[in-house]
């Protein structure tokens, strides 16, 4: 798994979001990498697994193609960050949301789920991008 850096949440007035699936290797990996596109200059954007593994190659291509680049990411355990405080949390697999541990402080908990692309084609990968990114622009900032 290597090396991964914990978050270091600030007090500003920025809103912190937690991003959950699974592995932390592809749907959570691909909605950090369009939040922190869309709303990263007034948000702290960060992603966990309940089981993190590694970051998937076909889900850092994806990205790529639309200019977000997730290549130095890594997969990290949602138990890595129990103890921060989290504006809103967003599971994105039904896994993740029947797992989900209590976080600090008041947070508001959203459960998008989209369908897990690996294994699939490269094409399947696109398809759950672009839902994602469908989702989060069109939803998200009216959370925030």
């Amino acid at each position: 798994m290597g090396v991964h850096f914990l978050p270091v949440i600030n007090n500003t007035n920025r809103s912190n979001i937690l991003i959950l699936c699974t592995g932390n290797s592809c749907r959570s990996q691909m909605a950090e990498g369009i939040a922190r596109h869309l709303y990263g200059h007034s948000c702290n954007v960060f992603s966990a697994g309940t089981k993190p593994s590694t970051v998937n190659e076909h889900a850092i291509a994806v990205m790529k193609e639309i200019d977000i680049d997730i290549s130095g990411h890594s997969s990290k355990s949602v138990d890595d960050l129990k103890d921060q405080p989290f504006n809103l949390v967003i599971t994105v697999c039904d896994n993740a949301k029947e797992s989900c541990p209590v976080f600090l402080g008041k947070h508001k908990k959203l459960h998008w789920s989209f369908e897990d692309p690996v294994g699939q084609s490269i094409e399947k990968f696109r398809e759950v991008r672009d839902l994602i990114y469908k989702k989060f622009k069109s939803d998200l900032g009216e959370q925030l």
